[in-house]
This record gives structure tokens, sequence and C-alpha cells, in this order.
């Protein structure tokens, strides 16, 4: 009785493993759901809108400016974040506020990205901590699931005109 126990407990224990393992390599790896919060990327991307999160872009270098990125903070590396990428390593980019008339610009470092939001108004960016090391990036926002009547692909930034000018 107890050896029949034991071999069912340690059965399902083995296939827990094995699902635990297949799922945490398939979210580091593949791609994820993500719920997004803050009005910083409004309104290419609502308060609690949920996407699609693929990440094999990050593991093969195919991180392009314009993309929607979810990145870890840098200043709380616990927290997640939703950005666009304004300017890849070498590029040229606005370091100053919206408001500010005397523009400021610098280069990205190597190994690094410029991310900002799409509501530069409300929005805390590389603005504020500098550039984002490129590790930091957990993958590329495919398209949104919820809310259903705006299913599909995400539309441009509003600051279109940003993103050619660097």
């Amino acid at each position: 009785m107890f050896r029949r126990v034991a071999g069912k407990t340690l059965g399902f224990l083995g296939y827990a493993i094995q699902y635990g393992c297949i799922a945490h390599c398939t979210f580091e790896y593949v791609g994820e759901i993500v719920i997004c919060s803050g009005p910083s990327m409004e309104p290419t991307i609502k308060n609690y809108d949920v996407l699609v999160c693929e990440n094999l872009s990050r593991h093969l270098y195919s991180i392009h400016k314009g993309d929607v990125i979810i990145a870890k903070s840098p200043n709380k590396p616990n927290v997640n974040i939703c950005k666009r990428v304004i300017g890849l390593e070498g590029d040229k980019v606005c370091i100053s506020a919206p408001s500010n008339l005397a523009k400021r610009h610098a280069y990205v470092p190597k190994g690094h990205v410029w991310l900002e939001g799409d509501n530069l108004k409300n929005s805390t960016d590389s603005r504020n901590y500098g550039p984002v090391p490129y590790a930091l990036i957990r993958g590329r926002v495919s398209f949104r699931i919820w809310p259903l009547n705006s299913f599909g692909a995400l539309q441009d930034s509003p600051n279109k005109r940003v993103l050619q000018d660097n």
C-alpha cells in the first residue's frame, strides 16, 4: 500500500517538474501573455490591455526602432515596463523633455537601447533613467488580444515624426 502511494506521488511529482520546466522554457524563450497597466503608452496601449509578447526577437537580436517591447525596469528590477524603442546603439536621440525649447541630444551606447512611452507627457522612460541595456529586454509585443474590439497588431506610434527624425 505504502509503495503504491509513494510511487504515484513520485510519478505525479515527476510530471509536475517536467511540465514546470516546459512552461518555464516556453515563457522564457518563446513568448508570454502580459497585461500592461499605466498611462505611459496611451493611446497605443491602454490600461489593462492584454498583449502577446514573443521572446525570440531578443535572443536573435532582431529588435528594431519602432518596436514596442517589454523590459525589466532599470530602476526597479522586479517591475516590467512596456515602451517603444526610439533608438538603437549608435543612434542619436533627443534627451530633453518635449516641453523644453533647447533640445539636447546624445548617442545610444553600445549594447543599449533608448526607450520612450508614446504618451511623452506622462511617461517615465529613458529620458529619466538613460539608455537601457539590451539584456533587460524581455521580448517584443506582437499583438493585442484584449479588449476584443482592438484585437490584432498594434498601431504605429503617434510620435512617428520623432522616430523618423532620430
